[in-house]
C-alpha cells in the first residue's frame, strides 16, 4: 500500500521496521564506543582526563559534520535515491575505520598511537554521520500518516529496548567476565568482531526496506527536485521551525542524560561498586525488556495514535519523572549493596531493595522507551511541517541540525562524568569493577545514572508546553501536503 485514493503516503509495516533496523546498525557501533575511554586509557596510554576530553571533542565534530552531511543528502538524487547512497557509504566507512582503530593503531610506534587514533576516529565519525541521517531522512518518504508515522517508535522501541538489554548482557556479563573483569586488546577486538557483522547485515535490511519508496514521487510534496535549496533557506528553517527548535531542546537534553546513564564508567559505578554486584549491570536489561516493550507498545500505540505524538511525549515524561524520584530515594534511603538477581552468581533469594528497585526499573524502562521513541516520528513531523510551512523539503537539514544540537550537548557526557570522578577519587585512572567504595564515588554514580536523566525529562515538559504539532495540526499538514501532491500528479 502506497498511496490511497486520499493521496497521502503510507508504507507497508515490514519497511517501516526494516528502516528502523537501522538504528541497530549504527548504535553497534556506538556502543563500543562508549568503552573508548578505557581503551584510550589502558592500552594507547592516555590519562583519564585526556581520553574523557578526546570522547567529548569527537562527538563535537560528529555533530558538526552533520549539518554538512545533510546538506549533501537535501541535493542528492541520483540512481540509488536519496538515503541509500548514504547508507552505503556509512556502512563502509565505518567498517573499515574501526577495523584500522582497533586492529592496526597499536602496531604504530607508543609516541604515534593516540594522533593516529584520533585521524582515524575521525574519519570513521563521518561514516557514522551518514549512515545515522538516514533514520530520520527516509522516514518522511515512507509514510506522511499521522497515525501511521508513530508506529516507527514501536518498531524502533522494541529494536533497541532488546539491543540494550542484549548488548550489556553480552559486553559486562559475558565478554567482560571472559576477559576476567579487564578492557584489553582481547575484549576490544573480540567485540568488534561481532559488531561488524551485525552491523553489516541490518544494513542490507535496511537498504532493502526504503529502496522502493526512496523515490522522487514521495519526497516532500512530489515535485522536489524542482526545488533549489540555498543556504539563505536553511536559516529560515533554522530561525522559524517552533516545532524543530522545541524538540532539539527536548531531545539534546535527553540524550546528555541518555549518553551518561549509558556510560560504562557510570554502569560500573552504579552496579560494581555501589551495589557490589558487576553482573547485574548486564542482567537489569534482561528482567525489563519484555515488560518494557509492552508499555512501550500501549503507549506509542494506543496513546500516540489516538493523542498525537506530543501528548503522548508529555505523559511519558511526567511518569519518567515520578519514577526516577523514587529511585533516587531508594538508593537514599536502601541499601544497595543488597541487590541480587537470579544469574549474577551469588544470588540467594529476593529482597526488599531488589524487589523495589527491578519494579521501578520495569516501569521506567517503558516510559523512558516510550519518550525516546517518539522522537524520531517527530522529527518526521517537524519535516512536513517545514514542507507545510515554506514548501521546502530538507529532511537532510532538520535531520542532522537536530543531531548536531543534540550530539554538540551530548559530548560534553564523558568530560563531565571523567571529571566527577576525578574530583571524587585520587586514582588517576577510570573506577573498575575492583575499585573500593567510596561515598563520593557513590553520589556521582546516582547523579550520573539517575540525576540527570530526571533533569533531562523535566525539560522535556517545558520544551511541550511550547510545542505546536498535536494531533488535530498534524492532521490539517499531512491533508495539506497530500492536496499538493495530488496536484503535482495531475499536473505532471
Amino acid at each position: 500500500m502506497e498511496i490511497k485514493n486520499d493521496g497521502i503516503n503510507r508504507a507497508k509495516w515490514w519497511q517501516i521496521a526494516g528502516l528502523a533496523v537501522n538504528e541497530v546498525a549504527t548504535n553497534a557501533y556506538m556502543w563500543e564506543m562508549i568503552f573508548i575511554s578505557y581503551y584510550l586509557n589502558g592500552i594507547i596510554g592516555a590519562s583519564v582526563v585526556i581520553a574523557s576530553s578526546l570522547a567529548t571533542f569527537m562527538r563535537v565534530w560528529d555533530g558538526i559534520t552533520d549539518p554538512i552531511i545533510g546538506i549533501i543528502l537535501d541535493k542528492t538524487n541520483g540512481k540509488l535515491g536519496k538515503n541509500r547512497p548514504f547508507l552505503i557509504i556509512g556502512q563502509i566507512i565505518m567498517l573499515v575505520m574501526s577495523a584500522i582503530m582497533f586492529f592496526v593503531t597499536p602496531k604504530f610506534p607508543k609516541a604515534a598511537q593516540f594522533a593516529m587514533f584520533v585521524v582515524f576516529y575521525a574519519v570513521y565519525i563521518i561514516g557514522y554521520t551518514c549512515q545515522c541521517v538516514v533514520t530520520k531522512s527516509a522516514q518522511t518518504c515512507l509514510t506522511s500518516d499521522p497515525k501511521q508515522r508513530p508506529t516507527f517508535g514501536i518498531y524502533q522501541g522494541i529494536i533497541n529496548t532488546i539491543f540494550f538489554a542484549v548488548a550489556p548482557l553480552y559486553s559486562y556479563t559475558y565478554l567482560l567476565g571472559k576477559h576476567n573483569y579487564q578492557f584489553d586488546m582481547g575484549y576490544f577486538q573480540e567485540m568488534w568482531k561481532v559488531v561488524a557483522v551485525l552491523s553489516l547485515v541490518c544494513t542490507v535490511i535496511v537498504y532493502l526496506a526504503i529502496r522502493e519508496k526512496d523515490r522522487p514521487e514521495f519526497y516532500g510534496t512530489g515535485n522536489s527536485l524542482s526545488q533549489k535549496i540555498t543556504l539563505k533557506d536553511y536559516w529560515d528553517v533554522l530561525k522559524n521551525n517552533k516545532a524543530l527548535q522545541m524538540l532539539v531542546i527536548s531531545a539534546s537534553t535527553d540524550k546528555l542524560a541518555t549518553q551518561m546513564n549509558g556510560n560504562a564508567t557510570v554502569s560500573i559505578l552504579i552496579y560494581a561498586i555501589v551495589c557490589g554486584n558487576a553482573a547485574a549491570a548486564g542482567l537489569m536489561g534482561t528482567y525489563t525488556t519484555i515488560p518494557g516493550v509492552l508499555i512501550l507498545i500501549f503507549g506509542i500505540g494506543y496513546v500516540a495514535r489516538k493523542f498525537g505524538q506530543m501528548k503522548g511525549f508529555k505523559l511519558a515524561s511526567w511518569a519518567s519523572i515520578i519514577l526516577l524520584g523514587l529511585i533516587i530515594l531508594l538508593f537514599a534511603f536502601g541499601d544497595p549493596s543488597s541487590l541480587s538477581l537470579p544469574g549474577d552468581g551469588s544470588f540467594t533469594g529476593f529482597n526488599a531493595f531488589t524487589v523495589i528497585f527491578l519494579i521501578l526499573m520495569l516501569l521506567f524502562t517503558g516510559t523512558k522507551n516510550i519518550a525516546s521513541g517518539l522522537v524520531y516520528p517527530m522529527t518526521a513531523d517537524c519535516t512536513d511541517y517545514e514542507v507545510y510551512r515554506s514548501g521546502k523539503y530538507v529532511p537532510g537539514l532538520i535531520g542532522t541540525i537536530f543531531s548536531f544540537i543534540d550530539k554538540l550537548i551530548s559530548s560534553l557526557a564523558p568530560l563531565i562524568i571523567g571529571v566527577l570522578c576525578a574530583a571524587v577519587s585520587s586514582s588517576t585512572e577510570l573506577p573498575t569493577a575492583e575499585t573500593p567504595y567510596t561515598p563520593g564515588l557513590a553520589v556521582v554514580g546516582v547523579f550520573c545514572m539517575f540525576g540527570v536523566v530526571l533533569i533531562g525529562f523535566i525539560f522535556n515538559i517545558i520544551a511541550m508546553h511550547f510545542y505546536p504539532l498535536n494531533k488535530e495540526k498534524m492532521d490539517t499538514i499531512a491533508e495539506d501536503i497530500a492536496r499538493i501532491k495530488r496536484e503535482s500528479m495531475e499536473n505532471a
